[in-house]
């Protein structure tokens, strides 16, 4: 299987990408933010209790992630592979995620982050929460929180990934077609 670990800072376009290659490559499109989001909306018991930390612009905890996630994909048991979409983020996270995957006779096949600078991505997800309604996407200040967050917690699995030699960057500044070309460039070795 290909199971892929789409990265990047928030606002990076990792969920446009991701549905741009799902279907090319044929692998189930995992989005926390989405799973999350759609729980929220349901007022659910994981989606009061994400939207606690996501109003405050914190990470949901590792507990919750990681069993939401496990759920996700026992209901995909016949398909190519995964992208994962917004997780693992934290070392913690990646290190269950491979014993799950080792436990599926699986593994991680590469991580690609898109790289972009901050400035530009604060302009993205405040122009994006104008007309998503998401309320965490229209507060620099919330949106600045996430990225101490993201540089924080997250920024070191690129050191976890390499360590393993799975570990690509990619630009991710341009236009959704070549942002999309160069991921295939790396999707296609993988």
């Amino acid at each position: 299987m290909k199971n892929i670990v789409l990265f990047g800072p928030p606002g990076a376009g990792k969920g446009t990408q991701a549905i741009l290659l799902k279907d090319k490559y044929n692998l189930v499109h995992i989005s926390t933010g989405d799973v999350f989001r759609y729980n929220i909306r349901n007022k659910t018991e994981l989606g009061k209790l994400a939207k606690s930390y996501m109003d405050n612009g914190d990470l949901v905890p590792d507990n919750v992630t990681i069993d939401m996630l496990k759920a996700e994909v026992e209901k995909n048991n016949n398909v190519s592979g995964f992208i994962f979409d917004g997780f693992p983020r934290t070392e913690s996270q990646a290190v269950e995620l491979d014993t799950f995957l080792t436990e599926k006779d699986d593994s991680i096949s590469g991580m690609v982050a898109l790289e972009v600078p901050e400035n530009l991505l604060v302009n993205r997800i405040l122009l994006r929460g104008e007309t998503s309604g998401r309320t965490d996407d229209q507060d620099e200040v919330k949106i600045r929180n996430r990225f101490k967050e993201y540089n924080e917690k997250t920024a070191v699995l690129q050191k976890y990934y390499e360590k393993q030699n799975k570990f690509y960057g990619v630009d991710g500044v341009g236009s959704i077609e070549d942002i999309t070309k160069r991921l295939q460039q790396v999707f296609d070795k993988l």
